[in-house]
């Protein structure tokens, strides 16, 4: 079944939808102004405008300037809107940049030289379709294979292997076969071949929001979830997250360790070193601990200097040598820049939950505990235990 639609309204129709997007993107642009990916899609959609509107009007004619004009933009504009996605996601690293810049520029080159050089139609539909095929591969491989970005990224991915895949068909087809896909053709091939950029450009535009949004999302997520200044859990979000974990383990009948401690003297540290030194011991104690954590313990700043974990799954005597590994990592710790050093105190809780396990009273023991630890004589482990017969009483 053929296909046939107006050419001049498709390409109008890919204008304004251009076009619409980067006035859009200008209103949004207005008032985030530090973010510098939305100004390359911003590009993005102002270079593809420009290269359907040249086409347009051109007249669809095939002369050397249209070809390159076109071409070039069209090249350059899919760069610029890949290389966008690439930044939102935090995966364009200084090899990754210079390769992409070299694949841009070898594509339009490339181009130039087939258009010079060696002038027919099918080796331009190839090698243009194989350069968008260049430009695109670098984003599809960071998308695809980094298994730790979000489902939507790597959809948007495959989505992109997609255009790849049907670029390289196009440049096969129309090297070995005698119907060009082209847009100087008016057979029936030409809507179809219109119609690709029209649905890419949808997608594409869909994409690029629903991944800002997805960006939005986690750094807000992550305002209501983490303590600025070390990246570790907020205290509501730890206790949320833990009552999670004493329903789930008391259903196991399986052990739960409860960690608190905090950093000895750090009043005195704060007097005499200043605020933002304080700040750096909270820093490198947190960086030094996470390194001992595992996927899933909890790790969270309850206030000021005072810190808990919960260990799941950690029984008496795992937890009593887990604790002295970290009281033995704060004692040689030292800040970056200075030979100040710190050491901490901890109080140990480890308990198997039940239905009529709360936090709050595990929290007190394990204060205690913690305390206890510091009468001691500070930088040492102190174990409480839960007080079975008055929680049966």
């Amino acid at each position: 079944m053929n296909l046939h639609l107006d050419m001049q309204t498709l390409l109008l129709t890919l204008i304004i939808g251009q076009l619409f997007t980067a006035v859009f993107i200008i209103a949004y642009w207005r008032q985030h102004k530090r973010e510098s990916t939305i100004r390359y899609f911003f590009y993005a959609k102002c270079v593809q405008a420009a290269s359907w509107l040249i086409f347009m009007l051109r007249g669809g004619e095939s002369d050397t300037l249209t070809l390159s004009l076109v071409n070039s933009s069209l090249i350059i504009g899919y760069a610029f809107e890949t290389f966008s996605v690439l930044r939102i996601q935090n995966t364009l690293d200084k090899l990754t940049r210079n390769l992409f810049i070299a694949f841009t520029l070898f594509s339009v080159i490339g181009f130039h030289g087939i258009l010079l050089f060696y002038n027919e139609e099918k080796l331009r539909i190839t090698f243009a379709s194989i350069g968008m095929a260049f430009v695109l591969l670098i984003p599809v491989y960071k998308m695809i294979q980094n298994r730790a970005l979000s489902t939507l990224t790597r959809f948007i991915g495959y989505f992109y292997l997609m255009i790849l895949a049907v670029l390289m068909i196009r440049s096969i087809y129309s090297l070995f076969f005698d119907t060009l896909l082209s847009f100087y053709h008016t057979n029936g091939n030409l809507s179809l071949v219109l119609l690709a950029p029209y649905f890419v450009m949808i997608a594409g535009n869909t994409g690029f929001i629903l991944l800002m949004k997805e960006q939005t999302d986690q750094a807000l997520l992550r305002l209501a979830n983490y303590d600025d200044l070390t990246g570790t859990l907020n205290r509501r979000t730890f206790i949320s997250q833990t009552n999670q974990y004493i329903t789930a383990y008391a259903k196991k009948k399986k052990p739960i360790t409860l960690l608190l401690f905090d950093i000895d003297n750090f009043k005195s540290i704060n007097d005499s070193f200043g605020h933002d030194v304080g700040d750096r011991v909270l820093v490198n104690l947190t960086t030094r601990l996470k390194e001992q954590l595992g996927a899933d313990d909890l790790f969270a700043r309850y206030g000021g200097d005072e810190f808990a974990i919960i260990l799941p799954g950690m029984d008496e005597t795992e937890s009593s040598h887990f604790s002295e590994r970290l009281r033995q990592t704060a004692e040689v710790s030292h800040v970056a820049g200075s030979k100040l050093s710190y050491t901490i105190s901890l109080g140990v809780l480890s308990f198997i939950p039940d239905d009529r396990t709360h936090l709050e009273e595990l929290y007190s023991t394990c204060d205690k505990a913690l305390y206890q630890a510091k009468r001691n004589g500070r930088n040492g482990v102190f174990r409480g235990f839960v007080d079975r017969q008055a929680r049966h009483d």
